[in-house]
């Protein structure tokens, strides 16, 4: 049976028609072709397929596409336009070498830009707590963290995280 959704995506309207067992991480995937959440575990472990529901990170392969009728939807491609314009949390990953494969990261991004919007300058413990859904298998988190600091830091310096 197909349902008709309509949410906001990254600031702009949609409304996809989608069956009602599909979860929110594959209508992005592959109605909305918004790859930039991945599909990690499919259990809500891993925190791979991360998006903002209404402000709020949410582990979008445990949300029904259904159950996103008219919220507010951001995922990782809303923060920048490409390679030459990304966010300061963006650079700050890459300038301080927190992400490898790169799987985790859209997802450990958005986590960072939540909690550095409800604290914008948290103390290492509040980091790891706060990316603590989020599972990353390449980097040992200590490259994450300091990107975290970073990106608190730049954020801090003038821009917002928006």
């Amino acid at each position: 049976m197909k349902y008709q959704v309509s949410l906001t995506v990254n600031g702009k309207g949609r409304t996809v028609k989608v069956d009602t067992r599909t979860i929110l991480v594959d209508m992005l995937r592959d109605e909305l072709r918004l790859t930039g959440a991945h599909v990690g575990c499919a259990t809500g472990n891993c925190g791979a397929c991360t998006v903002l529901l209404n402000g709020e990170t949410v582990k979008s392969c445990c949300v029904l596409a259904a159950d996103a009728e008219g919220q507010d939807v951001r995922t990782i491609e809303s923060l920048s336009t490409g390679p030459h314009d990304l966010h300061p949390i963006q650079e700050a990953f890459i300038d301080n070498q927190g992400l490898q494969c790169g799987f985790c990261t859209p997802g450990m991004i958005l986590s960072t830009l939540a909690l550095l919007r409800e604290n914008p300058d948290p103390t290492e413990a509040e980091i790891r707590h706060g990316i603590a859904g989020n599972l990353c298998r390449c980097t040992g988190y200590h490259f994450i963290v300091d990107s975290i600091e970073d990106a608190a830091a730049r954020l801090h310096a003038g821009s917002e995280a928006s």
